[in-house]
């Protein structure tokens, strides 16, 4: 297809992969508790590339329904013993603790598929490529690595495409490489609507409307250009929401004049919060890290377990500004 892999270190690695994949008769894609589009396009799309490749397999894709992300694609419900002489590959999924389905640890086997910088190394082959815009990204390059051994179809360039927007911001983050670029216009060479797929991405329910009004409302953003907001339970069972209906609200906080990093911290069940941090250049996964978290230099996820620890990692931000700045 004359397309050149952006990251040509990976060629032994995913030439093991696939030779592994195929030497299994049944096998089980995971990926990331609370998932995005690309966690669940990157699972789904290999899957449908699996199954179209070698349909004598048994191939499935586990985890939790998310309402939201209905429109990509749905989850199978198998029962635990057929795990007993599978293999599992995790998609997109640097924590092993954010694995979303404990019965992964069930299998004979694992493959771990993923573009976050190494956090926990699991599995007995891992492909990790932090050069790639998002793990739909990959799999998609492994096809083209291998057109005339996968079988790309409808479904699957619509599931990888969708990932790839999704975790690219619709190409406007940095991560964006003209390789993204190729293999996005590869997929859409297939003859599902990219125009309606993008107006699903976008839809909102008219609550989280309103809580998109209310964080543009509240957010706070320091002389530093450091900014956060707290969304409280209270707040989310006001308006008939879930932290999964949140995600929304971190791109377009980050279009405000004058922020550099933000935090959107949203309270759990459990008292803790949940936070998603974003930077415009400071590198802000160390912090991430500190508090039991990680994810990309300038997109990362964390935990705070009080008003205090939420207080300590505002200080590291400001920090990071300012270290940024010299």
């Amino acid at each position: 297809m004359g397309l050149k892999t952006n990251n040509p270190e990976d060629n032994q690695i995913k030439k093991k992969l696939w030779d592994f994949i195929k030497k299994w008769d049944t096998i089980i894609i995971h990926r990331h508790v609370r998932p995005d589009p690309d966690a669940i396009g990157s699972q789904c799309g290999l899957k449908e590339i699996i199954k179209a490749s070698f349909p004598e397999k048994h191939v499935y894709a586990v985890g939790a329904e998310v309402e939201d992300l209905a429109y990509l694609g749905s989850m199978d419900t198998i029962p635990e013993d057929v795990y007993d002489e599978a293999l599992v590959i995790v998609t997109d999924t640097a924590n092993i603790k954010r694995i979303d389905d404990d019965r992964f640890r069930l299998a004979k086997e694992w493959i771990k598929i993923d573009h976050h910088p190494l956090d926990d190394s699991y599995g007995e082959i891992e492909w990790i490529n932090t050069k790639a815009s998002s793990c739909c990204e990959m799999i998609t390059d492994l096809w083209l690595t291998y057109p005339e051994e996968i079988t790309m179809t409808t479904e699957a360039a619509r599931l990888l495409y969708g990932g790839i927007v999704g975790d690219t911001n619709r190409f406007l983050y940095d991560s964006t490489s003209t390789y993204t670029m190729q293999i996005a216009a590869e997929l859409m060479k297939y003859p599902f609507s990219h125009t309606e797929l993008n107006n699903q991405m976008n839809v909102i329910k008219p609550d989280t409307g309103k809580m998109m009004g209310y964080a543009l409302e509240h957010f706070e953003v320091s002389d530093l250009g450091v900014g956060h907001i707290v969304l409280t339970q209270e707040l989310l069972k006001s308006l008939g929401l879930d932290d999964n209906e949140t995600h929304s609200i971190v791109p377009l906080l980050g279009k405000i004049e004058n922020v550099r990093v933000w935090a959107v911290f949203v309270e759990q069940s459990d008292g803790g919060y949940r936070c998603r941090l974003r930077s415009k250049g400071p590198v802000i996964n160390d912090i991430a890290q500190l508090h039991g978290g990680g994810g990309h230099p300038l997109a990362s996820g964390t935990h705070a377990k009080t008003e205090d620890e939420i207080q300590e990692i505002l200080s590291e931000l400001k920090q990071a500004v300012i270290e940024y700045s010299k």
